[in-house]
């Protein structure tokens, strides 16, 4: 009776600790989804180690067939920081597949039209959108290393026969069968092939165990896609009917998993049927045989799979989409045309606090001018990130946005290569050459932006040759935004170019901004005034401005200077 009660209470500890698990796990559920709703819009808190960006550009480089927004121009524009402002996922599939979006611009106004819908949907629907976060962070991420590095790796593993397995099965029946012919031969035979049989047993094990975490991904986009079927969404129709699709190629590999990846095996939880079965397993490679089966149907599946990550990512992405438009003080639906042109209104950079929103409206290219830290590359960098972010998540920060579907690239924030042995002005060339060659090729137009352009180089130069490239792009299929602080350019490409400028005031020996663009050129020289400010000598300022007004008027020095007059030209 006492044996009775002890396993009865011992069974009620077992029921009531698997009920508090069971009441825990619930309480884990509801809170997050409570956080889901909260954080809706609110500044990610996400942390980024510098490998970070190493793996989540593993889809994008996977799939950058056709124009994409390259290293240059996504390293001028610090897209990785736009990335971090904007990313609200929870999957590794809605991770990498943002960024593989604000890389790959859109060149079809129905592809984009479509995207909006699924982004508004969502918006619109707290509910439907809390449901699928919750799926995506089931589906969750994966360490240290992309999801395609998982796939890849299974590569490493080449081609795998069952046929060894298969003939272990036949040693083991027929070793038992010799038991009774002659039993000591019999026991001796049974002995070696159970000592063989493990020996190889586990030095293939130790082989395929760290692939096994791949297949482990599979079964949980498997399971995501399970998750979403049984809703319907029109504005989803396409995508969740392409995803069941996928997932029914994928039944072989599902069936009979249990034989490699039962729960209760992955998570180590000590069932006793689960050991028993661990000993079948072992005795007839059971796992071993299953895993070339499952590797089998990986690779020949390997198309499915990347179509569900990307309809899986690119759902979530868009969601992401979405929580960034509700953190934005402001944005708009851009509208496109079909004639270059670029029509803005309150546009503003989405990683300044408190920004300068500011207007501009233009058919032709675009020369900015005005003094350092007057705005110039700032308003670059702003215009240049509007138009990629109207072909790539459909939102642009600004009361108004009309532009044409184009080709984005950019040289701005280079850096002479030291390790490569190419010069700052050498690296500057060869950054715009790339831009001129994307010019003469066919497809959309492109728009470029220019800071600075041939700063590298000696003034005679830098505003010849500067003028000649510009002029070229101009001249094509193309549309550029320069920003330069030779005003000499504003007159030599009037015909081509429109001017605006960025002014700053200097009183009672302080500088002010309003970084506001202003329609011309700038009319104001301020960089001697400033040397003042900072408190340099007045007769240096003073000379200065005399040689300044000499070089505006004359194109020379006026001044004798060891007895003779010095010219140059400006």
């Amino acid at each position: 009776m006492e044996y009775l009660i002890f396993a009865a209470v011992i069974l009620g500890f077992i029921v009531l600790f698997m009920v508090k698990g069971f009441f825990d796990y619930k309480k884990s559920q509801k809170e997050f989804i409570r956080r889901l709703r909260k954080d809706y819009g609110v500044l990610p808190q996400k942390e980024y180690k510098p490998e970070k960006f190493e793996n989540i550009s593993h889809y994008f480089l996977k799939h950058q067939d056709g124009f994409v927004i390259d290293d240059i121009t996504w390293n001028d524009l610090n897209m990785d920081d736009v990335f971090k402002r904007m990313n609200y996922t929870y999957s590794a599939a809605g991770e990498e597949y943002l960024y593989y979006l604000l890389r790959k611009p859109c060149c079809e106004e129905e592809a984009l039209s479509h995207r909006e819908e699924i982004i508004e949907f969502f918006r619109n629907n707290p509910d439907e959108r809390v449901a699928f976060q919750f799926i995506f962070s089931m589906l969750g991420g994966t360490g240290k290393f992309s999801i395609y590095d998982y796939l890849d790796y299974l590569d490493d593993l080449g081609n795998r026969s069952n046929l060894p397995h298969y003939l272990m099965i036949v040693l083991i029946f027929l070793s038992v069968g010799s038991l009774f012919v002659n039993l000591p031969m019999g026991i001796l035979l049974l002995a070696c092939v159970l000592i063989y049989n493990n020996m190889s047993y586990f030095r293939v094990k130790s082989q395929i165990d760290p692939y096994i975490v791949s297949f482990a991904y599979v079964f949980r986009i498997l399971d995501a896609v399970k998750k979403l079927q049984p809703y319907r969404i029109a504005e989803l129709k396409e995508e969740l009917s392409r995803l069941k699709s996928c997932s029914a190629a994928m039944n072989g590999f599902r069936r009979g998993s249990f034989l490699l990846m039962s729960g209760g095996r992955m998570s180590g939880s000590g069932n006793p049927l689960e050991m028993l079965l661990d000993f079948v397993r072992m005795g007839f490679h059971l796992d071993l045989i299953k895993f070339n089966q499952m590797l089998s149907q990986v690779r020949r599946h390997i198309s499915e799979i990347d179509e569900m990550i990307g309809i899986l990512g690119g759902i979530e992405a868009l969601i992401a989409v979405g929580a960034w438009r509700e953190y934005l003080d402001s944005y708009c639906i851009p509208s496109f045309e079909k004639r270059m042109g670029f029509s803005a209104k309150g546009l503003y950079h989405p990683l300044i606090e408190n920004p300068v929103k500011n207007d501009m409206e233009t058919e032709k290219s675009v020369l900015i001018t005005g003094s350092n830290a007057s705005g110039k590359s700032t308003f670059l960098k702003t215009a240049a990130l509007a138009s990629i972010f109207a072909q790539t998540v459909h939102t642009v920060p600004a009361d108004s946005y009309t532009g044409f579907l184009c080709r984005p690239m950019s040289s701005m924030s280079l850096r002479d290569d030291v390790q490569g042995g190419d010069s700052y002005y050498m690296v500057e060339i060869k950054a715009l050459k790339r831009i001129l060659d994307l010019t003469v090729t066919d497809g959309l137009p492109v728009l470029c932006f220019v800071d600075e352009v041939l700063r590298g180089t000696n003034t005679i130069e830098r505003i010849a040759a500067s003028t000649q490239i510009l002029k070229s792009i101009s001249l094509k299929n193309s549309m550029c935004y320069a920003a330069t602080h030779d005003i000499e350019l504003t007159y030599l490409l009037e015909e081509y170019y429109s001017n605006y400028h960025f002014e700053e005031e200097i009183a009672e020996n302080d500088i002010s901004f309003s970084y506001k663009i202003m329609e011309g050129r700038a009319t104001t020289r301020n960089a001697i005034k400033l040397l003042g400010i900072m408190g340099y000598a007045p007769d240096i300022i003073r000379e200065a401005e005399d040689m300044a007004g000499d070089i505006a008027l004359q194109g020379y020095y006026s001044q004798n200077y060891g007895g003779r007059r010095t010219k140059k030209t400006s």
